[in-house]
């Protein structure tokens, strides 16, 4: 990309010092600049990244986009003496957007565009594991799935990539039809309709409708994966599935589907199962990833993966930190799920855990961005830890309060549940009760800071 390619594929309102050479990078984090790198400054909720601009020339940037920039001659003269520009736009994030749209109308490989309430990154580390094993791939890192991160993610393509893999995460309505028009996907996965941001959007049915809005962006001729289990998404299929020019495939384990999975045999660490006669092994357990699985199998059956290279990519995936990443320290079993939670996300862990062997510790933080639906969405899974014979039960934070209290309501031993108000009086506890052979699983919302549990049950702190 060239500094003309910017200029000429934003809105500004200013710019200083016009040229037309070629820049390397696109960042948004001065630690990262490098020599003939382009910088955009961004304000945070803790920082304003159009301060530090001054500091991303000195480390090497050709050029920098602002939002927030008052005229100073000196710089003026700083730009002309080195070689340097500065453009002035009226919104600094919509012209990374921008920028980013540009580079994939240049990008003539494929594009795979996931979304969902749950799920969303454990599918995209299973996709790409598995399309890598025949193409250059290139993925999200991490969950950089948002109005920042996924034109970071494009941003970030070479010439070698072959496909790209994009998680679209989204918390409001018009969110993921904003991504979707600058991703242009030719292959576009729905995980499930789920709760997750359920108190923002008010009910499933208007989750349903922005997980759909990806398919304002989606390729004419291209293709949709759905979860034909989930129960949104099933009846917009039997509605639906004649009225659009893309291909529409369907994944599942109970509803019949293009790839459905049978014969399956859960383990601890894993599970086993087949799909159109071909066995295949998935390295972490639980239901829910025999899923991300199934639209690994049929992303790659789009592409042309050979079934020897489908089955190495689903054994050899790996989960992006903090999701559950399962590790055993002096014979106890952790389960860390710390990353983030919403209901969906959480009653596959504790189904997950109810599938074990051993003495049962669950260890649950509120959920967040559930607005009324808060305790009812708690307390349905106080019901579920009953359900699944969970041993002990600790809960940190607010409304997880009501997983405990519903969990007694339905029979849960009272002397083996327990609340706090922080991580430290969980922590004090886990360590005087915790035995080997226990399976300890660790969830909550990301901004209760779980990790620090985790890392404390692992001896790290």
């Amino acid at each position: 990309m060239s500094t003309k390619d910017i200029y000429e594929n934003i809105e500004y309102l200013a710019l200083y010092n016009a040229l037309d050479t070629n820049i390397n990078n696109v960042t948004i984090d001065t630690r990262k600049i490098k020599l003939n790198d382009c910088y955009i400054g961004i304000k945070g909720e803790k920082n304003d990244g159009n301060k530090f601009y001054m500091d991303a020339f000195n480390k090497g940037a050709t050029i920098v986009i602002l939002d927030n920039y008052e005229y100073n001659e000196n710089d003026i003269k700083y730009l002309q003496k080195n070689n340097k520009m500065l453009i002035v736009v009226p919104d600094s994030i919509k012209a990374l957007g921008s920028l980013a749209k540009f580079k994939r109308s240049k990008f003539k490989n494929p594009v795979i565009a996931i979304t969902g309430s749950a799920g969303k990154t454990s599918t995209k580390d299973m996709v790409y594991s598995v399309l890598n094993k025949k193409y250059k791939a290139h993925k999200t890192i991490g969950n950089q799935n948002n109005h920042i991160g996924l034109p970071l993610s494009i941003l970030s393509l070479d010439e070698t990539n072959e496909i790209l893999v994009l998680e679209m995460g989204m918390n409001h309505l018009k969110e993921i039809s904003y991504l979707t028009d600058i991703a242009r996907p030719d292959v576009a996965i729905i995980t499930n309709v789920g709760t997750a941001h359920i108190g923002n959007l008010g009910n499933r049915s208007n989750i349903l409708k922005a997980k759909l809005e990806i398919l304002e962006g989606l390729n004419d001729s291209g293709t949709l994966i759905i979860n034909n289990d989930n129960d949104l998404l099933h009846r917009w299929y039997l509605k639906y599935k004649d009225k659009y020019n893309y291909n529409i495939i369907t994944i599942g384990i109970n509803n019949n589907s293009d790839f459905i999975a049978t014969d399956i045999k859960m383990k601890d660490n894993s599970s086993i199962f087949y799909c159109k006669g071909e066995k295949y092994i998935v390295p972490i357990g639980g239901e829910h990833f025999i899923y991300n699985a199934l639209v690994a199998i049929a992303t790659s059956s789009i592409f042309n993966v050979p079934i020897n290279l489908i089955r190495e990519g689903i054994k050899d995936f790996e989960l992006s930190a903090n999701r559950m990443s399962i590790t055993n320290k002096d014979d106890i079993l952790i389960i860390d799920d710390s990353y983030n939670a919403n209901y969906d996300s959480m009653s596959y862990a504790i189904k997950y855990l109810g599938n074990l062997d051993g003495r049962l510790i669950a260890v649950l933080g509120t959920m967040k961005e559930l607005g009324d639906f808060s305790e009812e969405l708690h307390r349905n899974l106080g019901k579920l830890i009953v359900n699944e014979e969970i041993n002990i039960l600790i809960t940190v934070g607010d409304y997880a309060k009501y997983i405990n209290e519903e969990a007694i309501n339905q029979g849960f031993n009272v002397n083996n549940s327990y609340h706090f108000n922080n991580n430290k009086d969980a922590i004090n506890l886990l360590k005087k009760i915790i035995t080997a052979n226990d399976k300890v699983l660790i969830k909550a919302s990301n901004s209760l800071n779980f990790k620090e549990i985790v890392d404390a049950i692992k001896g790290e702190i």
